[in-house]
């Protein structure tokens, strides 16, 4: 019935072999994603697997459906490890690492709020204390392009700023992010 089109059918297979694509997705790890991700690549490899299968070929449907299951999450896997989603995956936000309230001053509002006046200075004043700490880690022009990256500048206004081409400002906008990629994970934004 689910081939020749009918969605209750479709449906009824669909919540009946749910568990089977938990099972199948639960060994599994997906970069950049987590397991209701790989979970719904094995719903979408069902729901093919119930509109293709086809009885005459003599093969069991759960047998089908494992290995169209199977065959997307592989899939999800393989694609989301390729070399060319590093930068998505392994990506630091410079805004979150210095603490972008004065960048973006509606953003953190109501995390404000809740801090005593006591926090917030605390706050600000390790906030400041890492960045005078990372910009010593900086060139003289990445240290030019932070504020600004900072300040959510284009690149274009960035580069003119600077007088620099807007290559040389991405350069060193990738530069500061390995920097501080570096930096966190070596734990040296220690807080005192």
């Amino acid at each position: 019935m689910a081939v020749s089109g009918c969605a209750g059918a479709e449906d009824a297979l669909a919540a009946r072999y749910s568990q089977l694509v938990r099972i199948c997705a639960r060994p599994y790890f997906l970069a950049g994603g987590d397991s209701e991700d790989l979970t719904q690549e094995g719903m979408l490899g069902l729901l093919s697997a119930i509109r293709e299968y086809s009885p005459s070929h003599g093969v069991p449907f759960k047998a089908y459906a494992e290995l169209c299951i199977q065959r997307r999450i592989f899939s999800a896997i393989k694609s989301a490890s390729r070399l060319k989603h590093i930068p998505l995956n392994s990506g630091v936000s410079l805004e979150d690492a210095f603490g972008s309230e004065s960048s973006c001053p509606g953003m953190y509002a109501a995390l404000e709020l809740r801090r005593t006046p006591e926090e917030q200075v605390l706050a600000r004043e390790r906030a400041d204390e890492f960045f005078q700490t990372f910009s010593r880690c900086l060139s003289p022009f990445e240290q030019k392009v932070l504020p600004l990256y900072l300040q959510g500048q284009s690149y274009c206004s960035m580069a003119a700023a600077s007088g620099r081409s807007e290559k040389a400002v991405d350069n060193a906008v990738q530069r500061i992010r390995r920097k501080l990629s570096r930096i966190t994970s070596l734990g040296d934004n220690s807080e005192s």
